[in-house]
């Protein structure tokens, strides 16, 4: 499975003949490659080229005396492969603001609905034009509402376009977008709960407090968040159970009951206690989330808190044990 996208770094020099023999004419013999222009200017002393592919891919080159990077959801050129990988935030930010504005505007004219949610287009543009996962990552947001139920791809979308807004995540990027995968089918179990670690940390900054994702802690596991704030610092883990009709627990009670005892006798149990998990039951339909919401089972953590978002922003949810958080602002308790 391909990676999200990353750059090419080559600390060579590039003419305008030697792009043409050893990235254009391979690639074309190979794949229908054609050298077209740039959509868009770049500033600095960069020149710039673009490559698309008989098959849909695309690939973008930026070059200047000494040095230059690539980039594309294609093969690799021969002559680019013993080359190191760098992420956005790691390369020149003319390199990177081109190459961005090039593939959001791919990315547009291929999904124009996705248009409307610049931030979401943004956060997850290096899965969205990736190699592998690009219709399948898009295809979960359009045709399976980000793994919400009972629901419509523009109301989701939105959801997480708002949240996406606050730039909470900006800055994690690289490792965030690509927990979504790169996949070429749609795993909706496994991409629902990584938007379900997105809820998680929306919940906690519209509780007003700082989050910080994949903190190493001394078992050599990562838990997904630390939420801080003047007189907090609290580590949380997300866990998020399979609607009952997926798996075989007899009923939604079990699932959470499972789905949780799983998370807490692994990797929760080795790192010792101390960690608030967060069981997000927001693939529940309503008739699923209804018993779980009235029993209100233990999870087999405490503390734990165990809650179902629905995309027109309302979450609600019940404790177990003693939180040391204060989410009254962002859900609603129903204890």
């Amino acid at each position: 499975m391909a990676r999200p996208l990353r750059f090419r770094y080559s600390p060579e020099s590039w003419s305008e003949q030697r792009v043409r023999q050893q990235i254009l004419q391979p690639l074309r013999s190979n794949i229908g490659a054609r050298a077209v222009s740039p959509w868009f200017a770049i500033s600095g002393d960069w020149e710039t080229h673009r490559f698309e592919m008989a098959n849909g891919d695309l690939a973008l080159f930026a070059r200047r005396n000494g040095e230059a990077y690539w980039m594309g959801n294609t093969e690799t050129p021969s002559a680019l492969w013993k080359t190191d990988k760098f992420g956005w935030e790691e390369i020149p930010y003319q390199v990177a603001r081109w190459a961005q504005r090039e593939l959001l505007a791919t990315l547009h004219e291929e999904d124009p609905w996705l248009a409307d949610y610049p931030h979401i287009s943004w956060f997850f543009l290096p899965v969205f034009m990736s190699k592998d996962g690009r219709e399948s990552t898009r295809s979960f947001f359009r045709e399976h509402a980000a793994g919400f139920p009972d629901a419509g791809r523009r109301e989701t979308t939105r959801f997480f376009e708002d949240f996406f807004a606050t730039g909470t995540l900006d800055e994690y990027r690289d490792v965030m977008s690509g927990k979504l995968g790169t996949s070429n089918h749609v795993d909706r179990v496994r991409m629902s709960a990584a938007m379900g670690e997105f809820i998680a940390a929306k919940i906690l900054v519209d509780a007003g407090y700082d989050v910080v994702p994949e903190i190493e802690v001394t078992t050599g596991h990562s838990l997904d968040y630390r939420a801080t704030d003047a007189e907090t610092n609290v580590l949380v883990e997300v866990t998020r159970p399979q609607p009952p009709n997926n798996r075989a627990a007899s009923g939604p009670v079990a699932a959470v009951r499972d789905t949780a005892e799983t998370k807490t006798s692994g990797q929760l149990a080795e790192h010792g206690g101390g960690a608030v998990l967060f069981v997000d039951c927001s693939s529940f339909r309503d008739d699923q989330w209804a018993p779980v919401r009235g029993e209100q089972p233990d999870v087999r953590h405490r503390p734990a808190v165990v809650y179902r978002a629905r995309p027109n922003g309302h979450i609600e949810g019940y404790r177990k044990g003693s939180v040391p958080l204060d989410l009254g602002d962002a859900l609603e308790f129903v204890d």
